[in-house]
């Protein structure tokens, strides 16, 4: 954040007392915290958990996992049940957290869940091009390189071989 969102006033880095520098508006005489979105992503199994979930949409031939923003007022484990439930037309049986990252392109702060569901089954809305259920390890190769999706994937797929050990 560069400028002040009240008076468009461009901040300066000010001391506060127990918190470093902060972003300050020398004209409101305000410190102005970083401002982002919330988000959640979703590594999404069937119940067996052998097979995990990628989507493809907005025309993009990557494949990423299910993902959206937190509304006011929502808790992410709410997000996570609100967004598979309009975005895939199934709902969770278990949410674990696993993660949370922040992703500059966007602003958010994503936090990324474990996700078990009975069916695989899916009823997409609009906003799913396509889908498909891949193995644990394909899914390490078929996953979109260079991003958060690929990175909360890899973190899952770790823990899963630690536990397998």
């Amino acid at each position: 954040m560069n400028y002040c969102m009240e008076c468009g006033t461009k901040l300066v880095k000010q001391p506060l007392k127990h918190e470093g520098l902060i972003p300050y508006c020398p004209q409101c005489k305000m410190y102005r915290f970083p401002i982002f979105y919330s988000a959640v992503s979703m590594v999404i199994l069937n119940k067996e958990q052998t097979k995990t979930l990628l989507i493809k949409q907005y025309g993009s031939e990557r494949n990423i996992l299910v993902a959206g923003y937190i509304n006011h007022k929502e808790s992410a484990e709410e997000a996570v049940r609100r967004e598979m439930k309009e975005e895939i037309g199934i709902e969770p049986i278990s949410i674990e957290f696993q993660k949370s990252a922040y992703w500059p392109k966007s602003n958010a702060l994503i936090f990324n869940f474990k996700v078990i569901v009975d069916t695989m089954e899916l009823q997409p809305n609009y906003e799913i091009d396509s889908y498909g259920w891949y193995g644990i390890e394909e899914a390490l190769a078929c996953i979109a390189k260079g991003g958060l999706a690929e990175d909360f994937y890899k973190l899952y797929y770790a823990n899963r071989m630690k536990k397998d050990c």
